[in-house]
C-alpha cells in the first residue's frame, strides 16, 4: 500500500481548514484496497463544535460500514485520546499518521490495541501545524486541552 498517496486527500484537507481559519488536521478513511470511503478536516472553529475533529469527520463522511478492521484511517496529525477512542471503538485496523512531532498522540495506546500504526514524518503536515500553531496559539491550546 502507498502510505503517502493515502496521505494526500488528507493533506488537502488539512490545508482547506488552514485557509478557512481552522485548525489545520486533516483526515480520510479508506477501505483495504485504498479506495477512499470519507474525508474530512478538524472543523471545531469553523462549525463552534468541538466534537468535529479530522479523524471523526472523515469517520462520519463514510457513512456505515460493516466491518472496520481492514480499513485504514490516515490523519496528518497523531489522533488525541477523542480520536484514539474512535479507532479503538471500532476496531480500526491501520492507522497512518503524517507527523507525531508536533503532537505525540496515543500511538502506544492504539499498537497495545492491535492497531497497525504506520508514522510517515512528513514535512508537509509538520510545516502545516507549525505554522498553525504560530498564528493562532490559543486556538491550538484550545484544541489539545491546554487552559
Amino acid at each position: 500500500m502507498d502510505y503517502l498517496a493515502l496521505l494526500q486527500p488528507a493533506l488537502e484537507e488539512a490545508e482547506i481548514g488552514l485557509a478557512e481559519g481552522g485548525v489545520p488536521v486533516g483526515a480520510a478513511l479508506f477501505d483495504a484496497n485504498g479506495s477512499v470511503l470519507g474525508r474530512g478536516r478538524n472543523r471545531r472553529v469553523q462549525d463552534d463544535d468541538p466534537s468535529v475533529h479530522g479523524e471523526t469527520d472523515a469517520f462520519r463522511k463514510a457513512g456505515r460500514q460493516r466491518c472496520y478492521r481492514d480499513k485504514i484511517l490516515v490523519t496528518t496529525l497523531a489522533p488525541c485520546w477523542y480520536c484514539s477512542g474512535l479507532i479503538r471503538q471500532f476496531h480500526i485496523g491501520t492507522l497512518v499518521v503524517g507527523e507525531n512531532d508536533t503532537f505525540e498522540g496515543h500511538l502506544d495506546w492504539l499498537r497495545d490495541a492491535g492497531v497497525k500504526v504506520v508514522v510517515l514524518d512528513n514535512d508537509r503536515c509538520k510545516a502545516l501545524m507549525q505554522q498553525f500553531i504560530q498564528q493562532s496559539p490559543e486556538i491550538w491550546n484550545e484544541d489539545i486541552g491546554q487552559c
